[in-house]
């Protein structure tokens, strides 16, 4: 008789919301291709989960795509837009890559850090707002800018950063 215990499957851990936002992915790629929703898959089971990915939930994913857990974790641990720790209820992404450094991130940041009492990759103590650092979010025009859930705020000034906070 074996002792290793089995993992649950997709099934069991994600919700039918989740299972039913994949399904969705899945249409718009060739049903030998479910591996190719696993960014949307990913997107899906961590909004579902207060905004990261627990590796429980990354082997479900897996499961479902009919794929290897590596290859879920090489895609969730490449790109920045997800989470593999819990962040706070907002997630502030400023750009500082050299559109963004050259027209004053760096003040946009300190700001940022002053403000919230953190540093990037940190989490403010009433669990609001997480600080990322990301490398460009396709905004050059209008640099210095950040990103908080799906809206980009662009041409920042300490003042409008100040502004944009109160409002979230």
């Amino acid at each position: 008789m074996s002792t290793r215990m089995s993992k649950p499957n997709a099934s069991a851990i994600l919700s039918e919301e989740s299972r039913a936002a994949i399904d969705r992915w899945l249409t718009k790629y060739p049903t030998d291709q479910k591996q190719s929703a696993v960014m949307g898959a990913l997107m899906v089971v961590q909004e579902d989960n207060g905004g990261w990915l627990s590796t429980e939930l990354m082997d479900a994913v897996a499961d479902y795509l009919e794929m290897s857990p590596i290859a879920v974790y090489e895609v969730a641990t490449f790109y920045s837009m997800y989470e593999l720790k819990p962040v706070g209820e907002h997630k502030i992404c400023v750009c500082t890559n050299v559109s963004c450094m050259l027209r004053g991130s760096e003040d946009i940041v300190t700001h940022l850090e002053k403000k919230l009492g953190i540093q990037f990759g940190e989490t403010t103590s009433d669990k609001k707002f997480t600080l990322k650092e990301v490398e460009c979010l396709g905004a050059c025009g209008g640099a210095p800018m950040m990103q908080i859930g799906q809206e980009y705020h662009e041409n920042l000034t300490p003042e409008k950063v100040d502004e944009i906070l109160v409002n979230v």
